[in-house]
């Protein structure tokens, strides 16, 4: 089955600068390295059977000045993890809303086109960009698969980041979104 890897918004505020990174950040950040060493991989060796990557997806959440600090060009908005140099399999797609397929309405029919029919997504933030983006690749018709213990957010007033990732969890289960621990994931793709 032909699935897209989206890497959400693992931006330098949000997960390198010690001043404002979420809580897990390192977490994530270690998870991400090792999924996207498994991801590239495999890439060459694609198997039907098994859901792995033939697209790896890097999102890149964008605001102007008077909104956040992930303002184009600057250095809380770089990527702590890119796309390689030259690697047609590996893309990078900015966005403007919490949505990835609401901001670049072509993605969806981009990525069918090449016969992408699953997603699979870990990030930065698990109750804004990462739901969001999970529930519009469900809207547009994709199977999803959410990487438990890949994902996390800031704690909120009592709620902590852990409780808040387990409470997306449930909601996208509810709507239909596999959620699989990332460990298992990656081991399941070699």
């Amino acid at each position: 089955m032909a699935t897209a890897l989206f890497v959400i918004d693992i931006q330098n505020d949000l997960a390198a600068d010690p001043a404002t990174q979420i809580p897990h950040a390192e977490r994530v950040k270690a998870a991400g390295d090792q999924i996207l060493s498994a991801a590239r991989i495999v890439l060459e060796t694609q198997n039907d059977e098994v859901a792995t990557p033939c697209t790896i997806v890097f999102v890149q959440h964008e605001e102007k000045p008077e909104s956040g600090p992930l303002v184009r060009e600057s250095e809380p908005w770089k990527l702590v993890f890119e796309p390689r140099a030259g690697a047609e399999e590996e893309r990078l797609i900015s966005k403007w809303t919490r949505d990835t397929f609401e901001s670049n309405p072509n993605l969806a029919s981009e990525l069918k086109a090449a016969g992408v029919q699953h997603v699979i997504a870990f990030g930065i933030q698990s109750e804004c960009c990462v739901e969001s983006t999970c529930n519009g690749a469900l809207a547009a018709g994709f199977g999803v698969t959410l990487l438990s213990g890949a994902h996390s957010t800031y704690d909120c007033g009592r709620k902590t980041a852990e409780e808040i990732e387990r409470e997306v969890e449930e909601r996208l289960r509810d709507k239909g979104v596999k959620i699989v621990p990332w460990k298992e994931a990656v081991g399941l793709w070699k």
